[in-house]
Protein backbone atom coordinates (compact mmCIF):
# COMPACT_ATOMS: atom_id res chain seq x y z
CA UNK A 1 0.00 0.00 0.00
CA UNK A 2 1.47 3.36 -1.03
CA UNK A 3 2.17 6.21 1.31
CA UNK A 4 -0.74 8.66 1.69
CA UNK A 5 -0.29 12.17 0.38
CA UNK A 6 0.17 15.00 2.85
CA UNK A 7 -2.79 17.30 3.44
CA UNK A 8 -2.18 21.03 3.43
CA UNK A 9 -4.90 23.39 4.67
CA UNK A 10 -5.30 27.04 3.84
CA UNK A 11 -5.61 29.41 6.85
CA UNK A 12 -9.28 30.01 6.00
CA UNK A 13 -10.14 26.29 5.82
CA UNK A 14 -8.19 25.57 9.01
CA UNK A 15 -10.05 28.29 10.90
CA UNK A 16 -13.38 26.95 9.65
CA UNK A 17 -12.51 23.41 10.76
CA UNK A 18 -11.45 24.67 14.19
CA UNK A 19 -14.79 26.45 14.57
CA UNK A 20 -16.62 23.22 13.72
CA UNK A 21 -14.69 21.31 16.41
CA UNK A 22 -15.72 23.89 19.01
CA UNK A 23 -19.41 24.09 18.14
CA UNK A 24 -22.17 22.36 20.08
CA UNK A 25 -24.77 22.43 17.34
CA UNK A 26 -23.08 20.38 14.61
CA UNK A 27 -23.48 16.59 14.30
CA UNK A 28 -20.92 14.62 16.30
CA UNK A 29 -19.76 12.77 13.17
CA UNK A 30 -18.96 16.05 11.44
CA UNK A 31 -17.02 17.31 14.47
CA UNK A 32 -15.06 14.06 14.62
CA UNK A 33 -14.11 14.25 10.93
CA UNK A 34 -12.97 17.85 11.35
CA UNK A 35 -10.66 16.81 14.20
CA UNK A 36 -9.21 13.95 12.12
CA UNK A 37 -8.42 16.28 9.22
CA UNK A 38 -6.79 18.85 11.53
CA UNK A 39 -4.66 16.23 13.30
CA UNK A 40 -3.55 14.67 10.00
CA UNK A 41 -2.64 18.06 8.51
CA UNK A 42 -0.49 18.70 11.60
CA UNK A 43 1.56 15.60 10.72
CA UNK A 44 0.20 13.16 13.28
CA UNK A 45 0.17 9.46 12.44
CA UNK A 46 -3.05 7.52 11.98
CA UNK A 47 -2.38 5.40 15.09
CA UNK A 48 -1.88 8.54 17.16
CA UNK A 49 -5.12 10.08 15.86
CA UNK A 50 -7.05 6.86 16.56
CA UNK A 51 -5.76 6.80 20.13
CA UNK A 52 -6.43 10.49 20.74
CA UNK A 53 -10.06 10.53 19.58
CA UNK A 54 -10.79 6.94 20.65
CA UNK A 55 -11.81 5.45 17.30
CA UNK A 56 -10.55 2.88 14.76
CA UNK A 57 -8.02 3.15 11.94
CA UNK A 58 -10.38 2.27 9.03
CA UNK A 59 -12.63 5.21 9.88
CA UNK A 60 -9.68 7.61 9.99
CA UNK A 61 -8.31 6.26 6.72
CA UNK A 62 -11.65 6.77 4.99
CA UNK A 63 -11.86 10.39 6.16
CA UNK A 64 -8.28 11.12 5.07
CA UNK A 65 -8.80 9.51 1.66
CA UNK A 66 -11.93 11.59 1.07
CA UNK A 67 -10.14 14.75 2.22
CA UNK A 68 -7.21 14.23 -0.15
CA UNK A 69 -9.51 13.25 -3.04
CA UNK A 70 -12.47 15.62 -2.73
CA UNK A 71 -11.17 18.32 -0.39
CA UNK A 72 -11.29 18.78 3.40
CA UNK A 73 -14.73 20.46 3.55
CA UNK A 74 -16.33 17.85 1.30
CA UNK A 75 -14.88 15.09 3.51
CA UNK A 76 -17.07 16.30 6.38
CA UNK A 77 -20.18 15.08 4.53
CA UNK A 78 -21.37 11.63 3.58
CA UNK A 79 -20.87 10.79 -0.07
CA UNK A 80 -24.11 10.58 -2.07
CA UNK A 81 -25.49 7.08 -2.41
CA UNK A 82 -27.50 5.62 -5.23
CA UNK A 83 -30.37 4.71 -2.89
CA UNK A 84 -33.31 2.49 -3.52
CA UNK A 85 -35.45 3.62 -6.46
CA UNK A 86 -38.89 4.92 -5.42
CA UNK A 87 -41.54 2.24 -5.66
CA UNK A 88 -44.59 4.44 -5.01
CA UNK A 89 -45.69 6.03 -8.27
CA UNK A 90 -46.87 9.60 -8.65
CA UNK A 91 -50.37 8.36 -9.57
CA UNK A 92 -50.49 6.42 -6.32
CA UNK A 93 -49.44 9.49 -4.33
CA UNK A 94 -52.14 11.56 -6.02
CA UNK A 95 -54.73 8.95 -5.09
CA UNK A 96 -53.56 9.01 -1.46
CA UNK A 97 -53.92 12.80 -1.40
CA UNK A 98 -57.40 12.61 -2.93
CA UNK A 99 -58.50 10.22 -0.17
CA UNK A 100 -56.92 12.37 2.55
CA UNK A 101 -58.86 15.39 1.28
CA UNK A 102 -62.21 13.64 1.78
CA UNK A 103 -64.12 13.09 5.01
CA UNK A 104 -63.98 9.58 6.49
CA UNK A 105 -67.74 9.66 7.10
CA UNK A 106 -68.28 10.05 3.35
CA UNK A 107 -66.36 6.82 2.84
CA UNK A 108 -68.31 4.72 5.34
CA UNK A 109 -66.56 5.49 8.64
CA UNK A 110 -67.89 7.09 11.82
CA UNK A 111 -64.85 9.34 12.16
CA UNK A 112 -65.09 13.06 11.45
CA UNK A 113 -61.40 13.41 10.52
CA UNK A 114 -58.74 10.92 9.50
CA UNK A 115 -56.25 9.32 11.82
CA UNK A 116 -53.06 7.93 10.31
CA UNK A 117 -54.07 4.40 11.26
CA UNK A 118 -57.52 4.72 9.71
CA UNK A 119 -56.16 6.29 6.52
CA UNK A 120 -53.56 3.52 6.13
CA UNK A 121 -56.25 0.90 6.73
CA UNK A 122 -58.42 2.37 3.96
CA UNK A 123 -55.51 2.74 1.53
CA UNK A 124 -54.31 -0.83 2.03
CA UNK A 125 -57.86 -2.13 1.62
CA UNK A 126 -58.66 -0.39 -1.67
CA UNK A 127 -55.27 0.34 -3.28
CA UNK A 128 -55.20 -2.89 -5.30
CA UNK A 129 -58.71 -2.28 -6.56
CA UNK A 130 -57.62 1.20 -7.74
CA UNK A 131 -54.54 -0.18 -9.48
CA UNK A 132 -51.95 1.01 -6.92
CA UNK A 133 -50.48 -2.24 -5.67
CA UNK A 134 -47.35 -0.33 -4.59
CA UNK A 135 -49.32 1.01 -1.62
CA UNK A 136 -50.07 -2.44 -0.19
CA UNK A 137 -47.31 -2.15 2.43
CA UNK A 138 -47.65 1.61 3.06
CA UNK A 139 -46.52 2.61 6.56
CA UNK A 140 -47.03 5.68 8.72
CA UNK A 141 -43.62 7.15 7.93
CA UNK A 142 -44.11 6.99 4.18
CA UNK A 143 -47.69 8.27 4.47
CA UNK A 144 -46.48 11.20 6.56
CA UNK A 145 -43.86 12.03 3.90
CA UNK A 146 -46.49 12.00 1.11
CA UNK A 147 -48.89 14.23 3.08
CA UNK A 148 -46.19 16.59 4.35
CA UNK A 149 -44.83 17.23 0.86
CA UNK A 150 -48.24 18.65 -0.11
CA UNK A 151 -48.76 20.25 3.33
CA UNK A 152 -51.88 18.19 3.98
CA UNK A 153 -52.85 17.47 7.63
CA UNK A 154 -56.15 15.57 7.47
CA UNK A 155 -56.03 14.74 11.20
CA UNK A 156 -56.21 18.41 12.27
CA UNK A 157 -58.90 21.10 12.23
CA UNK A 158 -58.24 24.83 11.86
CA UNK A 159 -61.08 27.17 12.79
CA UNK A 160 -62.00 30.37 11.00
CA UNK A 161 -64.75 32.94 11.39
CA UNK A 162 -66.95 33.59 8.38
CA UNK A 163 -68.21 37.11 7.84
CA UNK A 164 -71.94 36.48 7.54
CA UNK A 165 -72.99 40.07 8.08
CA UNK A 166 -73.15 41.87 4.70
CA UNK A 167 -72.71 45.18 6.55
CA UNK A 168 -69.75 43.95 8.61
CA UNK A 169 -67.30 46.63 7.46
CA UNK A 170 -69.80 49.46 7.93
CA UNK A 171 -70.77 48.33 11.43
CA UNK A 172 -67.13 47.84 12.37
CA UNK A 173 -66.39 51.37 11.19
CA UNK A 174 -69.25 52.68 13.35
CA UNK A 175 -67.84 50.96 16.42
CA UNK A 176 -64.32 52.23 15.71
CA UNK A 177 -65.66 55.76 15.25
CA UNK A 178 -67.21 55.52 18.72
CA UNK A 179 -63.86 54.42 20.18
CA UNK A 180 -62.11 57.26 18.34
CA UNK A 181 -64.55 59.80 19.75
CA UNK A 182 -64.04 58.41 23.26
CA UNK A 183 -60.28 58.61 22.77
CA UNK A 184 -60.51 62.27 21.76
CA UNK A 185 -62.72 63.12 24.74
CA UNK A 186 -60.41 61.31 27.15
CA UNK A 187 -57.31 63.14 25.91
CA UNK A 188 -58.98 66.56 26.00
CA UNK A 189 -58.36 67.73 29.56
CA UNK A 190 -61.10 69.67 31.31
CA UNK A 191 -63.82 68.80 28.79
CA UNK A 192 -67.33 68.89 30.21
CA UNK A 193 -69.17 65.79 29.12
CA UNK A 194 -72.90 65.34 28.70
CA UNK A 195 -72.70 61.68 27.70
CA UNK A 196 -71.01 58.40 28.58
CA UNK A 197 -70.01 55.42 26.45
CA UNK A 198 -70.27 51.95 27.97
CA UNK A 199 -69.02 48.68 26.49
CA UNK A 200 -71.44 45.92 27.56
CA UNK A 201 -71.76 42.15 27.32
CA UNK A 202 -72.73 39.06 29.31
CA UNK A 203 -70.48 36.31 30.59
CA UNK A 204 -72.77 33.31 31.14
CA UNK A 205 -72.02 29.90 32.63
CA UNK A 206 -69.68 30.90 35.49
CA UNK A 207 -69.60 27.69 37.50
CA UNK A 208 -69.98 27.43 41.26
CA UNK A 209 -67.72 24.50 42.16
CA UNK A 210 -67.34 23.08 45.66
CA UNK A 211 -64.45 20.98 46.94
CA UNK A 212 -65.45 17.59 48.33
CA UNK A 213 -62.33 17.15 50.46
CA UNK A 214 -60.23 19.63 52.38
CA UNK A 215 -57.86 21.88 50.46
CA UNK A 216 -54.19 21.55 51.40
CA UNK A 217 -52.08 24.70 51.53
CA UNK A 218 -48.36 24.77 50.61
CA UNK A 219 -45.89 23.75 53.34
CA UNK A 220 -42.23 24.86 53.04
CA UNK A 221 -39.97 21.91 52.36
CA UNK A 222 -42.91 19.54 51.92
CA UNK A 223 -45.64 20.72 49.51
CA UNK A 224 -44.90 23.42 46.93
CA UNK A 225 -48.45 23.86 45.59
CA UNK A 226 -52.04 24.00 46.78
CA UNK A 227 -53.43 20.47 47.01
CA UNK A 228 -56.95 19.59 45.89
CA UNK A 229 -58.87 16.36 45.66
CA UNK A 230 -59.80 15.42 42.10
CA UNK A 231 -63.49 15.12 42.94
CA UNK A 232 -65.72 18.17 43.23
CA UNK A 233 -69.40 19.10 43.26
CA UNK A 234 -71.18 21.43 40.82
CA UNK A 235 -73.57 23.86 42.50
CA UNK A 236 -74.90 25.55 39.35
CA UNK A 237 -73.95 28.53 37.24
CA UNK A 238 -74.46 32.30 37.23
CA UNK A 239 -74.27 34.97 34.55
CA UNK A 240 -72.31 38.20 34.83
CA UNK A 241 -73.82 41.22 33.08
CA UNK A 242 -71.15 43.91 32.96
CA UNK A 243 -70.39 47.23 31.34
CA UNK A 244 -67.15 49.17 31.39
CA UNK A 245 -67.19 52.97 31.39
CA UNK A 246 -64.77 53.76 28.57
CA UNK A 247 -63.99 57.19 30.08
CA UNK A 248 -63.14 56.14 33.64
CA UNK A 249 -62.56 52.37 33.41
CA UNK A 250 -65.13 51.72 36.15
CA UNK A 251 -67.08 48.47 35.91
CA UNK A 252 -70.85 48.36 36.39
CA UNK A 253 -71.89 44.79 37.15
CA UNK A 254 -74.94 42.65 37.79
CA UNK A 255 -74.82 38.94 38.66
CA UNK A 256 -77.94 36.86 38.08
CA UNK A 257 -78.81 33.22 37.40
CA UNK A 258 -79.74 33.98 33.79
CA UNK A 259 -79.32 36.74 31.20
CA UNK A 260 -82.74 37.21 29.63
CA UNK A 261 -84.47 40.44 28.62
CA UNK A 262 -85.61 41.11 32.20
CA UNK A 263 -82.02 40.89 33.47
CA UNK A 264 -80.82 43.16 30.67
CA UNK A 265 -83.51 45.71 31.52
CA UNK A 266 -82.46 45.49 35.18
CA UNK A 267 -78.90 46.31 34.08
CA UNK A 268 -80.15 49.29 32.05
CA UNK A 269 -81.92 50.55 35.18
CA UNK A 270 -78.64 50.26 37.06
CA UNK A 271 -76.89 52.31 34.37
CA UNK A 272 -79.70 54.85 34.53
CA UNK A 273 -79.12 55.26 38.27
CA UNK A 274 -75.35 55.67 37.93
CA UNK A 275 -75.30 58.71 35.62
CA UNK A 276 -76.93 62.16 35.64
CA UNK A 277 -80.44 62.17 34.20
CA UNK A 278 -79.55 64.67 31.47
CA UNK A 279 -76.69 62.53 30.14
CA UNK A 280 -76.88 60.37 27.05
CA UNK A 281 -75.83 56.76 27.70
CA UNK A 282 -74.31 55.16 24.63
CA UNK A 283 -73.82 51.39 24.80
CA UNK A 284 -71.62 49.24 22.55
CA UNK A 285 -73.10 45.73 22.55
CA UNK A 286 -73.64 42.62 20.40
CA UNK A 287 -76.75 41.28 18.68
CA UNK A 288 -78.04 39.00 21.47
CA UNK A 289 -81.80 38.45 21.33
CA UNK A 290 -82.36 40.06 24.74
CA UNK A 291 -80.92 43.35 23.41
CA UNK A 292 -83.55 43.69 20.69
CA UNK A 293 -86.50 41.85 22.24
CA UNK A 294 -90.03 43.28 22.55
CA UNK A 295 -89.54 43.75 26.31
CA UNK A 296 -86.35 45.73 25.75
CA UNK A 297 -87.91 47.88 23.02
CA UNK A 298 -90.90 48.64 25.25
CA UNK A 299 -88.54 49.69 28.04
CA UNK A 300 -86.54 51.97 25.72
CA UNK A 301 -89.74 53.73 24.61
CA UNK A 302 -90.24 54.85 28.19
CA UNK A 303 -86.63 56.10 28.27
CA UNK A 304 -86.66 58.23 25.15
CA UNK A 305 -83.35 59.95 24.32
CA UNK A 306 -81.68 58.29 27.31
CA UNK A 307 -79.99 55.30 25.65
CA UNK A 308 -78.24 54.84 22.31
CA UNK A 309 -77.21 51.37 21.14
CA UNK A 310 -74.20 50.79 18.86
CA UNK A 311 -74.27 47.16 17.70
CA UNK A 312 -71.16 45.21 16.76
CA UNK A 313 -71.41 43.20 13.51
CA UNK A 314 -72.64 39.61 13.67
CA UNK A 315 -69.70 37.36 14.57
CA UNK A 316 -67.81 40.52 15.48
CA UNK A 317 -68.15 40.51 19.27
CA UNK A 318 -64.31 40.70 19.42
CA UNK A 319 -64.78 44.39 18.61
CA UNK A 320 -66.34 44.89 22.04
CA UNK A 321 -63.83 46.17 24.61
CA UNK A 322 -65.62 44.48 27.51
CA UNK A 323 -64.25 41.17 26.20
CA UNK A 324 -60.80 42.31 27.40
CA UNK A 325 -62.21 42.71 30.90
CA UNK A 326 -63.83 39.26 30.80
CA UNK A 327 -60.50 37.79 29.73
CA UNK A 328 -58.78 39.58 32.61
CA UNK A 329 -61.12 38.27 35.34
CA UNK A 330 -61.09 34.76 33.85
CA UNK A 331 -57.30 34.71 34.20
CA UNK A 332 -57.30 36.32 37.65
CA UNK A 333 -59.83 35.87 40.45
CA UNK A 334 -62.19 33.48 38.60
CA UNK A 335 -59.36 31.07 37.85
CA UNK A 336 -59.50 27.91 40.01
CA UNK A 337 -62.23 29.50 42.17
CA UNK A 338 -63.90 27.18 44.73
CA UNK A 339 -66.92 28.09 46.87
CA UNK A 340 -69.25 26.48 49.40
CA UNK A 341 -72.47 27.87 47.91
CA UNK A 342 -73.63 29.61 44.76
CA UNK A 343 -74.34 32.69 46.86
CA UNK A 344 -70.68 32.77 47.86
CA UNK A 345 -69.70 32.76 44.18
CA UNK A 346 -71.90 35.81 43.58
CA UNK A 347 -70.30 37.59 46.53
CA UNK A 348 -66.78 36.72 45.32
CA UNK A 349 -67.53 38.08 41.84
CA UNK A 350 -68.78 41.39 43.26
CA UNK A 351 -65.76 41.48 45.59
CA UNK A 352 -63.33 40.94 42.71
CA UNK A 353 -64.96 43.67 40.60
CA UNK A 354 -64.96 46.10 43.54
CA UNK A 355 -61.23 45.51 43.95
CA UNK A 356 -60.70 46.25 40.24
CA UNK A 357 -62.76 49.44 40.57
CA UNK A 358 -60.43 50.64 43.35
CA UNK A 359 -57.74 51.08 40.67
CA UNK A 360 -59.70 51.26 37.39
CA UNK A 361 -57.94 50.92 34.06
CA UNK A 362 -59.15 52.69 30.93
CA UNK A 363 -59.22 50.14 28.12
CA UNK A 364 -58.13 51.51 24.74
CA UNK A 365 -58.74 50.16 21.27
CA UNK A 366 -55.78 50.38 18.85
CA UNK A 367 -56.64 48.12 15.89
CA UNK A 368 -57.21 50.21 12.73
CA UNK A 369 -57.67 53.38 14.77
CA UNK A 370 -55.27 55.30 12.53
CA UNK A 371 -57.62 54.65 9.60
CA UNK A 372 -60.52 56.43 11.33
CA UNK A 373 -60.64 60.09 10.40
Amino acid sequence: MGRRALLKLSPQVREELIQITRTRTEASAKVQRAKIILFYSDGKKISQIAQQINTNRPLIERVIDKATTFGPMQALKDLPRSGRPPIITEDAKSWVLSIACQKPKDLGYAHEVWTYSLLIKYIRKYCEEQGHICLKALGKGRLHAILSKSNIKPHKISYYLEKRDPEFDQKMANVLCVYKEVQILNTAAGTDRASVTVSYDEKPGIQAIKNIAAELLPIPGKYSTVGRDYEYKRLGTVSLLAGIDLHTGRIISLVRDRHRSREFIEFLDKLDENYPKEWKIRIVLDNHSSHISKETQAYLKNKAERFEFVFTPKHGSWLNLIEMFFSKITRSFLRHIRVQTKEELVERIYQGINQINEEPIIFRWNYKMNEIA
